[in-house]
């Protein structure tokens, strides 16, 4: 994902350049009950039972370390105050840390490095982590979002592109993601085998480097989740539109440790609370995104 100033052509507006004004290196910490995002999560309260099954380890220190890469607005980004983490993601585990009677302390990292450090530097990861099954390889997911996938263009589609048909393009992509998978081993043997060139994947760290390398025409489209490509379009200033429709919708998981059960029973039962007493509802509404809403917080769905 992403965190650098953005530098482009043309002016965009302010939310997406403080979106990605913090430093990918850096950490910042978000203080349960804070009103800094778009939902108030002083209003959850915790809940004894399920908090009960926290590890003593985390129930003696109080708090849930957070690895999340804050650079993937809206799920997970920097605000305005260029060090506070927001968005539907931080909104969700700091609700999740009231349940638990716990602080989410939400740490920014480089998204590839998360799911490595899950039960070492980070408790839990929430980073738009996409459920694949060699990912539940390496760590426990907590479905919690659905999203689908979605191509970006420059604004009227100037160079004509299919979506249908991206061989031989200039396609931006952060690296790590499904999208990046993807794009080397589905569509790039695609157009090999139909005797079409490769497309060129044009790969950043950063997704808000991705969003910038479109704007300013050096990449032909972006490929990334849908929710980060409708939030790109409106944030961008009538820069981007997106490009056909959304494909390839998929639950996306909380991560937490294969070598701790407790943590995941607990961190999973309050996930299914907040879903079930409406505050997860709200939390998505408040950012326009129900339409990813689940019904169910399934552990390792992939391998079920």
């Amino acid at each position: 994902m992403r965190t650098s100033p953005l530098l482009v052509a043309g002016a965009l507006v302010a939310t997406l350049t403080l979106a990605a004004c913090g430093n990918g290196s850096s950490s910042g910490s978000s203080e349960t009950g804070s009103t800094s995002g778009k939902f108030d999560v002083s209003s959850v309260k915790k809940d004894d039972t399920i908090a009960a099954l926290l590890p003593d380890a985390i129930k003696s220190k109080g708090t849930l370390t957070v690895g999340s890469d804050t650079t993937y607005a809206p799920a997970e980004y920097i605000a305005e105050d260029g060090k506070t983490p927001v968005g539907y993601d931080v909104d969700l585990i700091k609700a999740i840390g009231n349940v638990l009677g716990v602080k989410a302390d939400v740490q920014t990292a480089p998204f590839t490095g998360i799911i490595p450090a899950i039960g070492s530097k980070y408790d839990v990861g929430i980073s738009s982590f996409t459920i694949t099954a060699e990912r539940e390889a390496k760590a426990n997911m907590i479905e919690y979002f659905n999203a689908g996938e979605a191509y970006a263009v420059a604004k009227g589609n100037p160079k004509k592109i299919d979506p249908n048909d991206i061989c031989g393009k200039i396609v931006g992509v952060q690296t790590g993601t499904v999208e990046d998978d993807e794009l080397t081993k589905v569509i790039t043997p695609k157009c090999t085998d139909a005797g079409k060139p490769a497309p060129q994947a044009l790969k950043y760290a950063q997704q808000s480097d991705v969003t910038t390398a479109l704007v300013g025409g050096k990449a032909d489209l972006m490929f990334a989740d849908s929710p980060i490509i409708a939030y790109a379009v409106a944030q961008t200033n009538g820069k981007l539109e997106q490009l056909g429709d959304v494909f390839e919708s998929a639950p996306q998981g909380i991560v937490t440790s294969k070598s701790d059960d407790a943590l995941t029973g607990a961190v999973q039962k309050a996930v299914q609370k907040l879903i079930d007493d409406g505050t997860y509802g709200k939390i998505l509404a408040a950012w326009g995104n129900e339409v990813g809403a689940v019904k169910t917080a399934t552990l390792n769905p992939s391998a079920s």
